[in-house]
């Protein structure tokens, strides 16, 4: 049996790949400014503090290169 999900993924994939290279990116970008608007609504932040807590939880346990320490 076809369910409304599987038929509805096989659109969504049939509509991103007739766009072009720049409307996916551009595309990406909006999503990824949806998901900061959301995060930032449901913390009671500023744009600013909401980029600065995602940028700060992106490098928690983060491990510095070695490669950086031979350069110095």
């Amino acid at each position: 049996m076809k369910s409304i999900a599987d038929h509805h993924r096989r659109e969504e994939a049939r509509a991103l790949a007739a766009l072009s290279a720049d409307e996916r990116v551009a595309l990406a970008f909006q999503l990824g400014d949806d998901d900061l608007e959301i995060y930032r609504q449901a913390r009671d932040l500023s744009h600013e503090e909401a980029r600065g807590a995602l940028r700060r939880a992106r490098q928690a346990g983060r491990v510095r290169c070695a490669c950086f320490e031979d350069l110095e």
